[in-house]
């Protein structure tokens, strides 16, 4: 994958993403007898990813997020393409999930065509007490695609609403969090950025007041923190400590 797209249509109330990974495979899955893409979206207890015993790099369940969605909205559209089978596939749901279109399903030239996923979702808005996307909702999404350029790697491009985000790394995501100066703009303040790991990236810097943190697990914004926040700050509190110890 090198492109996600994200598209908020406030006024008509659609929300699109696009990504440009290996497409679905547009086949009849051999257990099921459904086409795969209908399988992922439209049917409950297929997804997977369930087992939290092992150790993973990715988040989510791997399509119960998708199936929310899809229940959770008033037209809910599929469009994949797979060209290892040479096919491209567009499905529609309607009314939470409880309609679904035929699927149309068209061959594709491979030379012409590339692998791709996109979901186009019309939110119901009723079952969420709202009369339209507030802002404060499309904030929110929006601030989820600029989290998204942040997390993923540097050679993936994110674009919302046409306009790709100018984000190259989880560096230069972290300064969007941080003014020049602290307290009162009288203290130049030190930024420290740390990449110890291939799976880890730390930048830490002083909080006007109280301890603020900023943090994802594959790829999941975790606001309330967790044990990977503590064992970062447990260590840094225990160096400070040590170095306030020896001069005092």
């Amino acid at each position: 994958m090198t492109i996600i797209k994200v598209e908020i249509n406030q006024q008509k109330n659609l929300i699109s993403v696009y990504n440009n990974g290996k497409g679905i495979p547009v086949q009849i899955h051999k257990e099921h007898n459904i086409y795969i893409p209908e399988l992922i979206f439209g049917n409950l207890l297929t997804s997977s990813n369930y087992n939290d015993s092992i150790k993973k790099i990715t988040g989510g369940r791997n399509g119960f997020g998708a199936k929310l969605t899809n229940i959770f909205s008033r037209k809910f559209i599929i469009e994949t393409v797979d060209t290892k089978n040479k096919k491209k596939y567009i499905q529609t749901f309607l009314k939470n999930m409880s309609e679904k279109l035929e699927p149309e399903i068209t061959a594709i030239n491979k030379d012409e065509e590339d692998d791709y996923t996109k979901i186009t979702f019309e939110p119901d808005l009723k079952k969420f007490k709202m009369k339209d996307l507030e802002d404060d909702i499309v904030s929110l999404l929006k601030k989820r695609v600029y989290d998204s350029a942040g997390t993923t790697s540097h050679k993936i491009s994110v674009y919302l609403n046409g306009k790709k985000i100018q984000i190259k790394s989880f560096k230069e995501y972290t300064e969007m969090y941080l003014n020049n100066k602290l307290f009162n703009n009288q203290i130049e303040y030190p930024k420290l950025f740390e990449n110890p790991h291939s799976r880890w990236e730390l930048m830490v810097t002083m909080a006007d007041s109280q301890f603020q943190q900023v943090s994802f697990v594959n790829g999941i914004s975790t606001t309330r923190g967790g044990t990977h926040v503590q064992h970062v700050i447990e260590q840094i509190t225990q160096k400070i400590i040590e170095q306030i110890s020896i001069k005092n």
